[in-house]
């Protein structure tokens, strides 16, 4: 299990840090014009903190427990990207986005396995 954690975490990291540079470095106009419909109700400030958070948790997804430095940011990160999907859910759903809320239920899930798996029996 603590493999199947592992490979989770990866690619929870790589997609939400991925999401995350993509909403820091392009301007909220652009974002909008790439199907992420949501970021016109958004202030630009506010998307570039949601991409700043998503870039967090992905490191923290990570490197905390690759260096053996305060293991326990590794389930904090993917509980913050719990509570993210929870508010991009109610977003997409009000929006009636169905095909992203799907995905985010997905990544809600994985997410919330990370932080069971890393709180509980598979803890650093």
């Amino acid at each position: 299990m603590n493999i199947v954690l592992w490979i989770i975490a990866a690619v929870l990291a790589v997609l939400f840090l991925g999401v995350g540079l993509m909403k820091l470095i392009q301007p909220k106009e652009k974002l909008v014009a790439s199907g992420l419909g949501w970021a016109e109700n958004y202030r630009p400030e506010t998307v570039k903190i949601i991409g700043g958070l998503e870039v967090l948790a992905a490191v923290g997804l990570i490197l905390p427990a690759l260096l053996d430095i305060a293991p326990v940011l590794v389930p904090l990160a993917a509980l913050g990207l719990v509570i993210t999907m929870v508010g991009a859910i109610v977003v997409h759903g009000r929006r009636r986005e169905y095909p992203r809320l799907a995905a985010n239920v997905v990544l809600l899930v994985l997410s919330a396995v990370v932080a069971w798996g890393r709180f509980g029996p598979y803890s650093f």
